[in-house]
């Protein structure tokens, strides 16, 4: 049995984003299980490294001992294509996407073109791919020619949770959770809240506001432009017990993202009993079934803003709702069941 992977990270393994705790948590759960993980930094700033990082980066990679299997995190992996028809002879290359780079929000139609074309190439090389969800194994089967027998969806693991208690003082608390950048379709949530001022309502968003400068600053003037200050607290990155709290004392969870390679927040949500609103975008139907959450199409301002009144003003909705998040959460995988699936992967691969 293999018993030692090298697993290659872009960056820092504690920046708090859920790809990031995804590789935490897999890495965790692979030693508990008695693997040898050593760990790669392959440097900051991917998936548009410097020419420099990538270089470094390659010679990480090329220092990893032959034949010892590489798990290499997507959001690097992607423009590794060089690094990995050089290395796929030497080592096991295990791709593990979160999502595809191409479909990021922002992208010009040129950089998700180049993206595509790269991550392509490198999956082409990689001898198994790991993705976190069913979802997106099928765009990399039908969108970058990866053959499905050599795919493994391991979804992130959630852990068990008590369910909110909520507010107690007659103001719906809202709670959304992601970093701050145009994926996670924070103005529009922003636009569709600003039409439910007759409501009582408060919005608190805990995410990372250093990893897109442009996006941090487009939510704060959001929000002034529709007069929310007084109503939306964006409180930034936040340790966990602070995130825990959150969660007990909200609601409702709610998250306009354009597009989910699965959402984490989305499952821990459900974890806590919380009636969800999301959108259809990527994976997120996957992880929120119809009797747990209402979702709407990305970018349908209206769409979110009507799902929004009805939570908000209907607590006979939001009560059964809630019940449905219970109910889906017991079908959630443990990060044990995950990590599980990742260590088939590796040895798959070799």
């Amino acid at each position: 049995m293999v018993n030692r992977v090298a697993f290659a990270v872009p960056g820092d393994l504690a920046t708090p984003t859920g790809g990031y705790a995804y590789d935490r948590r897999i890495i965790a759960e692979l030693q508990k299980m008695g693997w040898q993980v050593d760990v790669v930094n392959l440097g900051e700033g991917f998936p548009k490294p410097t020419w420099e990082t990538k270089a470094a980066a390659k010679r990480k990679l090329a220092e990893v001992q032959k034949g010892c299997p590489i798990v290499i995190d997507g959001l690097a992996f992607g423009v590794l294509d060089e690094a990995a028809r050089e290395l796929r002879d030497r080592n096991p290359l295990i791709a593990l996407v979160h999502h595809p780079l191409a479909l990021e929000t922002g992208l010009t139609p040129d950089q998700a073109r180049d993206l595509k074309s790269t991550e392509r190439e490198a999956l082409s090389h990689a001898r198994w791919v790991v993705v976190t969800s069913p979802s997106t194994a099928a765009i990399l089967v039908d969108s970058y020619d990866v053959d499905d027998n050599r795919i493994t969806a391991a979804c992130p693991g959630t852990d068990r949770a008590p369910a909110a208690t909520g507010s107690k003082d007659g103001t719906i608390r809202l709670l959304s959770i992601g970093a701050i950048v145009p994926r996670k379709g924070f103005d529009i949530l922003a636009a569709a809240l600003g039409d439910l001022k007759d409501l009582r309502w408060h919005l608190t968003i805990a995410g990372d506001r250093t990893r897109d400068p442009a996006a941090a600053a487009a939510l704060d003037a959001a929000i002034d432009e529709h007069g929310l200050g007084s109503r939306i607290d964006v409180l930034g990155a936040l340790p966990a017990d602070r995130i825990e709290a959150l969660y007990a004392g909200a609601d409702i969870f709610v998250l306009a993202s354009h597009f989910e390679g699965y959402g984490m927040a989305f499952a821990e949500a459900l974890a806590h009993g919380l009636p969800v609103i999301g959108t259809t975008g990527g994976a997120i139907p996957d992880t929120v079934p119809p009797g747990a959450g209402i979702l709407v199409e990305p970018k349908d301002v209206k769409a979110l803003s009507r799902a929004l009144r009805m939570l908000i003003a209907n607590p006979t909705e939001r009560k059964w709702l809630a019940s449905g998040a219970r109910t889906a959460a017991q079908e959630l995988p443990t990060w044990r069941d995950s990590a599980k699936l990742v260590a088939k992967a590796i040895e798959a691969a070799v």
